[in-house]
């Protein structure tokens, strides 16, 4: 792993370190209270937040990438702010409009499907639900790579019809319905292994299904993060700065991918989501998959005429009861977050912090995992 700029010891390391625990409204990702390592360098805040399943060599690049923020801050940016996605998990579709009310002024949405106990009715349910609230929104789903490709291929014909419908609110079967709608932007990782993904993109080609299939997981948990693309497996790209390393080293995959590229978080702090506001804001312009149109994202207002990107999947800060900075400090505008250094609220930092037997098992994780860069 290539050296990052850091500390001069792992002593003065841990010596920085804050572990808080933050509650969250929703389950998501199987957790009600989500662990993070925040860390105070020259530079700024970092964050070491690499989920408890993960081991020491996957859970170093999120090392790697909290040291960079915090002693070398982020990479130069191209835009001030950064149009964001709302994000509604795999709830019933009764909840879908006080979710969103979490997300004022997102355009775009990201709706998780496939969810282990529900059917295909219950995410066709939650689009509805979407479109009721916001019937201009752009969609996305995510599944998370639980499909097999026959299932996928009919569940993106299905959800992709549900979103063309001009009549949202209209159930399956119900009779006709015009279909002249925009479609869905992309599922995002319908599929678990990159051979799946080559073999439904023929798949909805063959069948005339015009869906972007986008990687998440095939990039940020592969040694190889471009083998997915070279095979064949994905129109768009959604990345995270901590699983790759960085905001530099995203960007430097970003580049190499040569598809549309979302930058997403992983269920971040403020500290953490900041560090992917600032890999989108440094993000060139880019175009969307199949029918080359602009991204429904960020309008740039930096240099290099068109820089729009693809809207981020970075506003997941509305999924804790608290966070580690004060309500309104760094929180969603017309759609969009600031490109702006976060610090810690001093009073959160303490209120949020974790038990001490917590905070030891994250201080262990940082010493095997430091020796590992």
């Amino acid at each position: 792993m290539t050296s990052v700029p850091g500390p001069e010891s792992i002593d003065d390391l841990l010596a920085r370190v804050h572990v808080v625990a933050l509650p969250m409204r929703v389950r998501f990702r199987g957790v009600t209270e989500r662990e993070v390592a925040l860390v105070e360098g020259p530079a700024g805040w970092g964050e070491f937040g690499a989920f408890p399943e993960y081991d020491d060599p996957e859970a170093a690049h999120w090392l790697r990438s909290a040291l960079e923020m915090a002693w070398q801050g982020p990479p130069p940016a191209l835009r001030s702010r950064v149009a964001v996605n709302a994000t509604v998990p795999a709830v019933s579709a009764g909840e879908v409009a006080g979710i969103l009310d979490r997300f004022p002024g997102c355009t775009t949405v990201k709706i998780k499907v496939a969810e282990s106990g529900q059917q295909l009715v219950d995410d066709v349910a939650r689009v509805a639900a979407v479109l009721q609230a916001r019937p201009d929104a752009r969609i996305r789903v995510d599944a998370n790579g639980a499909w097999t490709v026959a299932e996928a291929a009919h569940a993106v014909r299905v959800l992709d019809q549900a979103v063309r419908a001009v009549d949202a609110t209209r159930a399956p079967g119900t009779g006709p319905v015009s279909l002249d709608g925009q479609g869905l932007e992309y599922v995002e990782q319908p599929c678990a292994t990159v051979e799946e993904l080559v073999r439904l993109r023929a798949r909805l080609a063959a069948d005339g299904v015009h869906v972007d299939v986008a990687a998440d997981e095939s990039i940020r948990r592969a040694e190889d993060p471009l083998r997915v693309v070279r095979a064949g497996g994905a129109d768009r790209a959604v990345v995270k700065v901590a699983p790759l390393g960085g905001p530099r080293r995203l960007l430097a995959v970003a580049a190499e991918l040569g598809v549309p590229v979302t930058v997403s978080s992983a269920l971040d702090s403020a500290v953490g989501v900041a560090a992917g506001v600032a890999a989108a804001a440094a993000l060139p312009g880019v175009r969307s998959g199949r029918d080359g149109a602009a991204g429904d994202g960020a309008a740039g207002d930096g240099p290099g005429g068109d820089d729009e990107i693809p809207a981020a999947g970075l506003g997941t800060g509305g999924f804790f009861v608290e966070d580690v900075v004060e309500p309104g400090v760094f929180s969603l505008v017309d759609g969009c977050l600031p490109v702006a250094a976060v610090a810690p609220d001093p009073a959160r930092l303490e209120g949020l912090r974790a038990c001490p037997d917590r905070r030891d098992w994250w201080l262990d994780r940082i010493r095997r995992c430091h020796d590992l860069l």
